[in-house]
């Protein structure tokens, strides 16, 4: 019988590879940089010695050429550690390198690529504004064509690895805008790099709720002058490559929602085992066993959701909206739930560090926020359902 989770010997090396790189890197470090807020470059450098961040990039550019659904082993096993810093590889390795590696050039992917899948670069990309989250295409941030290139304007906020420390800008982003006299609904992308006149680091966002491993920052472009070749694509072309890079951006939140309610259980099914109340252990306690049971179920009704979708996401194509949606609405939403159950089974020992699920809990959140709000998911899939037979 196919493994949906492993489907082959290869997806079975990738999750065995990740899952003792984890216990033996990541794991160590979790706690302390969360509660530092800090980045871990040497081990995000340690990823690009793995060949992973580069997953989805050709190998003739440096990249792994691997497939969707080795994407979501690696973010549930990085996130079933640390979320924070799983969100930072997500930013760099899907965001940017597989966004660049789709929608780039020869020239643009040979430039950058190779140095993002050593982990020589760390990459970015800038959707999200001030006052323009959700509606995407309500972003203001414009570019004006002048002699070899374009000035850009705007500002760019909540994104991920846009600041390494407290004064340190990211090293590249794809960034959307759009050219001054195009269509609203058409918008362009730009590459940006850290030391071009005009583009500077506004202000580093501190104490998150969770997620604190990963840097988040405003990025502001004030007169910034990008050249001509740093256009990727065509004017106007950049909204089909959002809108197909969201698919697979939301496919592995998702997958990072699987990664944090699996630890969970594990936590929590564990304690229930060890711990003893009135004279027997916490799981002959059918409360207890309804938070553990419930989360179960909810985690392998999202797993097999999450790969499902995985395995026939393709990379250059768009359409698979309803269910890239519907992944990442319903993991985002199980994930923070069990994490929720496990707090509660631990009790005081859930409410501090010792345990992760405290954790693991705050950074739950921002996947019901981050990458498109449920909201959002909820607008987006109601208004596809009404094209679609969902009995095909």
């Amino acid at each position: 019988m196919m493994d949906l989770f492993n489907p082959t010997p290869e997806h079975k090396a990738l999750r065995e590879t990740m899952r003792s790189f984890v216990e033996k890197e990541v794991d160590p470090q979790a706690h302390e940089y969360d509660r530092e807020e800090k980045f871990n470059m040497s081990l995000f450098k340690k990823l690009g010695k793995l060949g992973i961040l580069g997953v989805t990039v050709e190998e003739r550019f440096g990249g792994s050429e691997m497939d969707p659904l080795s994407a979501v082993i690696i973010h549930e096993e990085l996130s079933a550690s640390d979320p924070g810093f799983c969100l930072a590889y997500l930013a760099h390795s899907m965001l940017f390198a597989n966004n660049l590696g789709l929608n780039g050039n020869d020239a643009q992917r040979m430039k950058y690529l190779p140095k993002a899948c050593s982990g020589d670069l760390i990459g970015g990309m800038c959707m999200s504004e001030p006052n323009a989250g959700t509606d995407v295409l309500g972003m203001s941030t414009n570019a004006k064509v002048v002699e070899g290139g374009y000035v850009l304007n705007g500002a760019k906020m909540w994104i991920t690895n846009g600041a390494i420390d407290d004064q340190t800008l990211g090293d590249v982003f794809l960034v959307y805008a759009r050219v001054e006299g195009s269509p609203k609904h058409a918008l362009s992308m730009f590459i940006v790099e850290k030391g071009m006149k005009g583009f500077s680091l506004g202000q580093r966002i501190k104490d998150k709720l969770g997620m604190r491993a990963s840097g988040t920052a405003e990025l502001v472009f004030e007169d910034c002058f990008v050249p001509s070749h740093h256009l990727v694509g065509e004017i106007g072309q950049a909204t089909l490559h959002m809108m197909r890079n969201l698919e697979l951006e939301r496919l592995t939140l998702a997958a990072m929602s699987l990664g944090i309610a699996r630890r969970c259980i594990e936590i929590m099914n564990r304690y229930a085992t060890d711990r003893t109340s009135f004279g027997k252990p916490l799981r002959d306690f059918g409360q207890i066993q309804a938070y553990i049971a419930d989360s179960y179920a909810d985690w392998m009704a999202g797993r097999s959701y999450v790969y499902q979708v995985a395995s026939r996401l393709k990379l250059d194509d768009a359409g698979n909206r309803v269910d890239s949606d519907g992944v990442k609405l319903y993991c985002a939403r199980m994930a923070k739930n069990v994490a929720d159950r496990a707090i509660q089974v631990l009790g005081g020992y859930g409410y501090v560090g010792e345990y992760n699920v405290e954790r693991l809990w705050r950074d739950a959140k921002l996947l019901e926020i981050g990458g498109g709000t449920n909201e959002a998911h909820q607008k987006n899939m109601t208004r596809d359902l009404s094209k679609i037979n969902i009995l095909k």
